[in-house]
C-alpha cells in the first residue's frame, strides 16, 4: 500500500534508511531500480509463437472458498442424487457442453470462454490448495496459515518484477480488495512477494465501491500539508542522485522517469479517478450488479484501461461471512441455497458483464481473463446439504488475449471426482499466464541473494492457446435469466402476502424459498385451526377460521433467511388480533435453526424467542413491533454454525381455554415482516 506518513518537520538531508526504503523506492509502489523494470525473462525475444506477449494485461479473479464444479463448468446430470445435486444442465452457446443452470448468463457466452474441468492440486486445505493456484509451487513450510517471507512469490510478484506496465510502473498489479483470510485472522501462505522482498508486493487498496466517495486508502492528500508534499519533493530528488551515481547507461533517467510518475500520481490524482467506478454510466453499473464484489470487476475494467498490468479480485467477505460453516464459496453446509441465493447470481450477472463490456471496448483482444478458486468440492452432498473441499479435480474457466475460446479441455470422471483426461495443474496455468505476458515461463529469475530460481516447472497449456475461435459453430443456449436474478441482499425472500406471495405446506419439496406454514389451511378456509391466506387479501392469518373451532396443537409460518450470516438481527412485525385471541393463545416470534434441509418451521432449533403481546392489539386496528436478536457463537470469534438454515418463525399456540372453545372465530392477522441484519466484525483478539 502507498504510504505518506511521516514527521512533517524532518528534512530531506536527515534522510535515514527506513525512509530511503519507504520514499526513495516508493516501495509499496513497487519501483526498483529500471534495469529490473524493464527486465523480461530469458528467451523472450526467440519466441515465434503468436499467442506469446499477446496479453497487455490480466484480470485474475479469485473465487476464494472453492467453487463447486458440479454447480458451475461441470455438471453430472446422470450421476446419483446424491452427487449430482439440485440443478440441472443447460445447454451453452457451443454444440456439446453444458454448464449448470444457475448461470444462464454464463452460458451464452462460451463462446468466448475457455474452461478447463481437469485442474488437479490432489490437496484439501484452503491454504496449501490456494498456496499451489496463487504461486505455481507446493507449499514447503511449516505453517501455511500464515504469510512468510520465505514463501515462494506470488506469481504477480514476479510479474511486476519482470513485465512492468509500460503506461504506469508505479502499479503494475494492484490486488482489490484486501488479503485473503481464512478465518479470523487467518492470512495464508502464497499472496506476497515472499523472500523475493516487499517491494515486489501487490499494491492492496481495500475499496468498496459501494460507498459513497471515492475513499481509496493511499492515493487521498487532501489532509497532507503542502510542507511534507515538499519534503517528499526533495526525498525524491535526494534519492534520484544516489542512484545517479551508481547508475550506469539510461538507467537514472529511466528511474528518474518512473519516479516522476509515481508523485505525478499522488500529487495530481491520474489513477484516483481508475479507482471511482460512479462516473459509469448508471445501466452499465446496474449490468455489472450491485454489489462490492461486482463493481469492483467493474474497476478492475477501468484499471486495465489505465495500464495496470495485473489486478486480482478477491471474492469479498460480507459482513458477518467469517467463522461460518459456509463462508464465500466454501459451502461446507446449504451448498445449494447459497449458490442460488447468493454467489451464482453474482458470479453470472458479474463475470459476464466484465467479459461483454471488455468485448465492447476493445480490450478483449489484450487482456487475459482468469476465474479460479483453491480447489472444488466433494462429489457426494454431506448430511447438511454442503459440499467439502476437494483439491482432486475442480474447473476454471479463462478468456480474452491469446485463449481460443470456445472449448472445453480436459475432463473429469462421471462423478467430477477425479482427472479422467488431460490432467493440468497450477503450474501449468502460471506457465500460460507468463506466456501469455510475453514472459518465457522456461526462464528464470533471481533471489535477493542472487541465486537463479525457475519461474515455473509447468507447461502452457497448448490446448487453449490461439488466435481464433475453436469451433464457429453456436447453438441457442438455454436456461433462463428470471431463474437467476441479480443479487439484491434482502433477509428475506418474500416480507409481505400481497400480490404474487406464495404459502405453501410445510414439509414438502426439498428448497422453498417464500412462506411454509403448518397446518396450513385452504385459503377460503370455513373451519380448522391453523393458518390461512384470505383471497384478495394482503395478509396471512393463524389461528381460528371460524365459530365453533377447538384448537389443538401449535400454528407455524416461517421463512428461511436469505444468506445467513453471523451478527444481529432486527425484525419488524405488522399485525393485528380479531376476536378473543388474547384469551385463547399465546403467540412468539423465534429466529431459529432448522433442523430439516426442508426448512419445515416445526423442526427447528429455537436460537432468540420473543413473546407476542398478544393482549396488545385486540381493537382490529394494526400495529408495528419490532424485535432484535445477536445470531453468533457463544465465544468470541468462534465458529457459529449456519447448518441447515437460519429462519424466522412465528408460532401460536392455544391456551387450555381452546381445546374447549366453540365461540366466534378468533386469529392474528400478519401483513408485513422485514428483517435487517448487521454484519459481525472481524474479531481482532481470535485466531480461529
Amino acid at each position: 500500500m502507498w504510504s505518506l506518513e511521516g514527521d512533517a518537520g524532518r528534512m530531506c538531508d536527515r534522510l535515514d534508511r527506513r525512509e530511503m526504503i519507504r520514499v526513495g523506492g516508493l516501495s509499496s509502489l513497487g519501483l526498483s531500480l529500471p534495469g529490473l523494470l524493464a527486465s523480461t525473462a530469458r528467451g523472450a525475444s526467440e519466441n515465434t509463437d503468436p499467442t506469446f506477449g499477446r496479453a497487455k494485461s490480466v484480470i485474475y479473479v479469485w473465487l476464494q472458498g472453492g467453487p463447486p464444479q458440479h454447480e458451475t463448468f461441470d455438471p453430472k446430470p446422470l450421476a446419483p442424487s446424491g452427487v449430482r445435486g439440485a440443478f440441472s444442465p443447460i445447454q451453452t452457446n457451443i454444440p456439446g457442453v453444458n454448464f449448470c443452470e444457475l448461470l444462464p448468463r454464463t452460458a451464452r457466452i462460451a463462446d468466448k470462454l475457455a474452461v478447463v474441468r481437469s485442474m488437479v492440486t490432489n490437496n484439501n486445505i484452503h491454504s496449501i490448495s490456494g498456496y499451489e493456484v496463487l504461486t505455481g509451487y507446493k507449499y514447503q513450510g511449516a505453517n501455511a496459515r500464515r504469510i512468510s517471507p520465505e514463501d515462494w512469490p506470488w506469481f504477480g510478484s514476479l510479474v511486476k518484477q519482470l513485465k512492468p506496465s509500460e503506461k504506469l510502473p508505479p502499479l503494475t498489479t494492484v490486488w482489490l480488495p484486501q488479503v485473503i483470510r481464512l478465518n479470523e485472522n487467518v492470512t495464508p501462505a502464497g499472496q506476497t512477494a515472499g523472500f523475493l522482498g516487499r517491494r515486489w508486493d501487490p499494491d492492496r487498496f481495500n475499496v468498496n465501491p459501494m460507498e459513497p466517495g471515492d475513499g481509496v486508502p493511499g492515493l487521498q492528500l487532501e489532509d497532507v500539508p503542502t510542507l511534507r508534499l515538499k519534503n517528499r519533493v526533495g526525498l525524491l530528488e535526494q534519492v534520484d542522485r544516489h542512484f545517479a551515481e551508481i547508475g550506469r547507461g539510461r538507467e537514472p533517467k529511466l528511474f528518474g522517469t518512473y519516479q516522476d510518475q509515481a508523485f505525478d500520481i499522488l500529487i495530481n490524482g491520474r489513477v484516483r479517478s481508475a479507482f471511482d467506478v460512479s462516473g459509469e454510466p448508471e445501466t452499465l453499473r446496474r449490468r455489472y450488479g450491485m454489489s462490492n464484489w461486482n463493481q469492483l470487476l467493474l474497476m478492475s475494467r477501468r484499471l486495465v484501461e489505465a495500464g495496470v498490468r495485473l489486478v486480482h479480485v478477491n471474492w469479498v467477505r460480507e459482513p458477518g461471512d467469517s467463522a461460518v460453516d459456509n463462508p464465500m464459496w466454501d459451502t461446507h453446509a446449504q451448498n445449494a441455497d447459497r449458490l442460488e441465493d447468493v454467489l451464482c447470481p453474482k458470479f453470472d450477472v458479474g463475470f459476464t458483464a466484465l467479459i461483454e463490456d471488455l468485448e465492447t471496448r476493445g480490450l478483449l483482444d489484450e487482456t487475459l481473463v482468469v476465474a479460479i478458486g483453491e480447489f472444488g468440492r466433494t462429489p457426494k452432498i454431506n448430511p447438511l446439504g454442503g459440499r467439502d473441499h476437494w483439491g482432486s479435480v475442480f474447473s476454471f474457466a479463462m478468456a480474452g488475449a491469446g485463449i481460443s475460446p470456445g472449448q472445453v479441455y480436459g475432463a473429469s470422471d462421471r462423478q467430477g471426482a477425479y482427472s479422467a483426461r488431460d490432467r493440468v495443474t497450477p503450474a501449468d496455468l502460471t506457465a500460460t499466464i507468463f506466456h501469455l505476458l510475453g514472459i518465457d515461463p522456461s526462464g528464470a529469475f533471481h533471489d535477493p541473494l542472487g541465486r537463479e530460481l525457475q519461474l515455473t516447472k509447468g507447461e502452457p497449456i497448448r490446448e487453449l492457446l490461439g488466435t481464433r475461435a475453436a469451433t464457429d459453430v453456436r447453438v441457442v443456449p438455454g436456461g433462463s435469466l428470471d431463474r437467476v436474478k441479480p443479487f439484491d441482499g434482502r433477509k428475506l425472500n418474500q416480507r409481505g402476502f400481497g400480490k404474487g406471495a406464495v404459502i405453501e405446506a410445510a414439509g414438502f419439496g426439498s428448497r422453498p424459498k417464500g412462506w411454509r406454514a403448518k397446518p396450513l389451511l385452504p385459503v377460503d378456509a370455513s373451519s380448522g385451526f391453523g393458518a390461512w391466506h384470505v383471497p384478495g387479501s394482503e395478509t396471512v392469518r393463524l389461528g381460528f377460521a371460524a365459530d365453533r373451532t377447538r384448537g389443538s396443537g401449535t400454528v407455524f409460518l416461517g421463512q428461511e433467511l436469505i444468506n445467513p450470516r453471523a451478527g444481529g438481527y432486527r425484525a419488524k412485525i405488522r399485525l393485528r388480533g380479531h376476536g378473543p385471541i388474547a384469551k385463547l393463545a399465546t403467540a412468539k416470534l423465534e429466529f431459529c435453526r432448522y433442523s430439516s434441509l426442508v426448512k419445515d418451521p416445526s423442526r427447528r432449533q429455537s436460537l432468540v424467542v420473543h413473546e407476542l403481546p398478544v393482549e396488545a392489539f385486540q381493537d382490529d386496528k394494526f400495529v408495528t413491533l419490532e424485535f432484535a436478536a445477536r445470531l453468533d457463537s457463544a465465544k468470541p470469534g468462534a465458529n457459529f454454525s449456519i447448518g441447515r438454515g437460519l429462519g424466522v418463525v412465528v408460532t401460536l399456540s392455544p391456551g387450555e381455554v381452546a381445546k374447549k372453545w366453540v365461540g366466534e372465530s378468533a386469529w392474528l392477522e400478519i401483513a408485513d415482516i422485514e428483517v435487517v441484519f448487521t454484519g459481525r466484525t472481524i474479531n481482532e483478539n481470535v485466531t480461529v
